[in-house]
């Protein structure tokens, strides 16, 4: 009990608001003992269950309060951009409607061929849970949502010593995250949150690992936060996967979290339906919180962490979108963020190129290299098993 309460009090400190920034970490340090915590009939204590879910609603929260000009609660109090909404495949009369309620075009971008998802100010005067209600009302065949902000999955440290790949000839590989710094090589880094990759701890520690579990590996980089009070918006999220899709980068890494949403689960649809393979972290919220997303999207392959000694990690997330586990501690980071590359690198070494029937094929194959753990067969907590680094 006094680990537990050790742990717990790590846990509140971290979670200050003088630390909370746009880009959020769930800061679950690593503490002697913690599996401790695990009861022998492989549960989580409730001591531990309520305290993870609630400081992601105080990590929110703080987000919130810090940036209130640029951001507001939805409904389910996620943070979401103030005053814009995302519509994907916009007819020209819907369109048309829209405008003429008052709503403003804020930019246009093409997701795939004759797709495009347009980001709408809604009117003044009008909240944005009442401008989407609008839109969906006008267009009930429409697809419409709030600008939802994703989180990172992990505490972000920068681990040293990353051996300088990263652009050779091994496996392209996909990073949406942060930018990446110049310890680790990229084939190519964008920005999508601002005019230029602004280097972040958690997109370069998660571009380190890729290097390490895949030599030689070609990553493209999207960084989709920018350091702006707005990163790791949907909108953003949304135009990363198109570039990658764009580019035929067949198996792509995305360690971050967010509330379900309507156009980016219909972009993420529409690539797996090509053959692309989505790998993603499945959080931090502890085994009783609900699912996180894009991990828990139909055809996503969400990933889970485990210690040294192959437990999952206190604040793993647990259920149906559990695929495969790996090391989610990596000195003195931890988090789920940290073990979904290990498990991008292992498909991308066998998936060159996008194809429904190829991806497939990689992730049958990545299945059948899985030691099981847990219950015998799939389960909640490790998936089909733990998947080995290089």
């Amino acid at each position: 009990m006094i680990r537990v309460f050790a742990l717990l009090f790590l846990i509140f400190a971290l979670a200050a608001p003088s630390a909370v920034k746009a880009q959020l970490p769930l800061p679950v340090p690593q503490v002697p003992g913690v599996g401790d915590v695990v009861t022998q009939a492989g549960q989580i204590g409730n001591q531990v269950e309520r305290p993870l879910q609630d400081l992601r609603r105080t990590q929110v929260r703080d987000l919130l309060r810090e940036h209130r000009r640029e951001l507001e609660a939805d409904p389910g109090g996620m943070p979401i951009v103030r005053s814009q909404i995302l519509a994907l495949g916009m007819s020209e009369a819907a369109l048309a409607t829209a405008r003429a309620q008052g709503f403003e075009v804020v930019r246009s971008d093409a997701i795939d061929v004759g797709t495009a998802m347009v980001t709408l100010r809604a009117p003044a005067g009008i909240s944005t849970r009442r401008a989407l209600r609008r839109l969906r009302e006008a267009d009930p065949q429409g697809v419409y949502d709030f600008d939802h902000l994703h989180l990172e999955s992990g505490v972000a440290l920068t681990i040293s010593g990353f051996a300088q790949s990263g652009a050779g000839n091994g496996p392209r590989i996909g990073l949406v995250d942060s930018g990446v710094n110049a310890s680790v090589r990229v084939a190519e880094q964008r920005a999508f949150a601002t005019e230029q990759p602004v280097a972040g701890p958690h997109g370069t520690t998660i571009a380190g690992l890729i290097s390490g579990a895949a030599p030689g590996a070609r990553i493209y980089a999207a960084d989709i936060y920018g350091g702006a009070p707005t990163g790791g918006a949907a909108s953003a999220l949304a135009r990363a996967l198109a570039w990658l899709a764009a580019e035929d980068v067949a198996v792509i890494n995305v360690s971050l979290v967010g509330p379900r949403n309507r156009v980016v689960e219909a972009v993420v649809a529409r690539m797996v339906a090509r053959g692309f393979v989505i790998v993603a972290a499945v959080g931090n919220d502890g085994p009783a919180a609900a699912p996180l997303f894009p991990a828990s999207y139909d055809g996503v392959v969400g990933v889970t962490g485990v210690d040294a000694r192959d437990r999952v990690l206190v604040e793993a997330g647990r259920g149906a979108q559990v695929d495969f586990a790996a090391i989610g501690v990596q000195g003195r980071a931890r988090g789920t963020s940290y073990a979904a590359p290990i498990v991008a690198a292992r498909i991308a070494a066998r998936l060159t190129a996008p194809g429904a029937s190829a991806a497939q094929s990689a992730i049958s194959a990545v299945r059948s290299d899985a030691r099981d753990l847990g219950a015998r067969g799939r389960d909640d907590i490790y998936g089909y098993g733990l998947i080995s680094g290089p």
